[in-house]
């Protein structure tokens, strides 16, 4: 699409009424649903796949997604279907920051997903199975607020794999500078509430033009495509995967994988970016003084083509807290041909990434 006018008529733009996901069957049982309230009393959920006595283990979402980027069917094998093939009892949380939940239109901060979801989802959980414990894999912001969780002072957790973040976050120039408009802080006080990925045929023409003013953002040529949900992922978090790792099934349904993101999280979400390391939501050093709560068995995951959020992040946290607390607690790994979220979206994640994840549930 050379020119503007093509851009505007002939994105591609998802169609509500239809569905663009290759449709199978998930393999695994039919989940039992729970939903509870954190300690704020905000409703929560959490989908239990019982494939055996493992774990029991918990998935938690990124920002702006939900749990079903565990369980799509777009792919062969998702992180769900692995994990319960080999016994686990999985737990899918859906916390605040969830796209299928009514709270992610709300004004909340990672802390408030740290400090009150995770607590409420863990007592949920061990209360359920009567076990003592229980093992988390946290993606993204997921893995930021599990980190954050951790330091500060969650309990009966015995290990945990952080996929692509956790203690520092580096990313590239382009988005530290937009980082550095303050973007979040400015649409927050004009009284916006949230952004979003989302958007389908029947946007309108201001939000058409929006959408055609995205392909001033720089992406390489390799990566770009003409659907209209793809490019507002990349404008709001930056390049979130290697399109060579998605399948066109994965591809075409990002438009229900990705939604909003309450302008309150992306606030704090942008400042830790700019420190380059943790902090709360008015700007203080209250998680890092704690690593010694992070001495537990964890595995980071990065990807190594991930512009999102560099390896060197995991890089940061891993020699950290092998320094803090000992080289036996730890694992990293760089996965050479990835991104950031298609280390679990990916069409080859369940051979590439997944043994990786398992390995750390196994041997904690």
């Amino acid at each position: 699409m050379s020119i503007l006018a093509d851009y505007v008529t002939q994105v591609e733009r998802y169609e509500p009424h239809l569905t663009h996901l290759t449709e199978r069957t998930l393999r695994a049982d039919t989940p039992q649903i729970y939903f509870f309230t954190s300690s704020d009393g905000v409703s929560l959920r959490l989908k239990r796949y019982r494939g055996g006595n493992k774990g029991p283990v918990i998935l938690s979402h990124c920002i702006g997604v939900s749990s079903l980027m565990y369980s799509l069917t777009t792919i062969e094998t998702n992180l769900l279907e692995y994990l319960f093939e080999r016994s686990y009892d999985v737990w899918l949380l859906d916390h605040r920051l969830s796209i299928e939940l009514p709270a992610s239109g709300q004004l909340s901060t990672m802390d408030d997903v740290a400090l009150k979801d995770y607590p409420a989802a863990v007592r949920k959980v061990c209360e359920l199975t009567g076990r003592s414990s229980v093992q988390i894999v946290g993606h993204g912001v997921g893995a930021s607020t599990l980190t954050m969780a951790l330091l500060g002072g969650l309990q009966h957790v015995s290990a945990a794999v952080c996929s692509q973040v956790s203690t520092h976050l580096y990313s590239l120039p382009i988005n530290e500078f937009k980082a550095r408009m303050f973007m979040p802080r400015i649409l927050q006080l004009l009284g916006k509430h949230w952004l979003t990925a989302y958007t389908d045929i029947h946007a309108g023409i201001s939000t058409r033009l929006y959408d055609a003013a995205l392909m001033l953002h720089p992406i390489p040529r390799h990566e770009r495509c003409a659907n209209a949900v793809c490019h507002r992922i990349t404008t709001l978090f930056g390049e979130l995967y290697e399109h060579t790792q998605l399948n066109q099934a994965t591809h075409d349904t990002l438009a229900r994988l990705f939604g909003r993101v309450n302008i309150a999280a992306m606030k704090q979400l942008t400042s830790i970016l700019l420190q380059h390391h943790l902090i709360d939501a008015r700007g203080k050093d209250t998680y890092l003084p704690h690593l010694d709560r992070l001495k537990l068995p964890m595995t980071f995951l990065s990807g190594g083509r991930n512009d999102c959020v560099l390896p060197k992040s995991t890089q940061k946290t891993f020699d950290l807290l092998v320094d803090a607390n000992g080289a036996q607690f730890y694992k990293r790994f760089e996965l050479t041909h990835y991104g950031h979220v298609d280390c679990i979206i990916g069409q080859n994640a369940a051979q590439d990434v997944y043994p990786l994840i398992l390995d750390r549930l196994e041997t904690a």
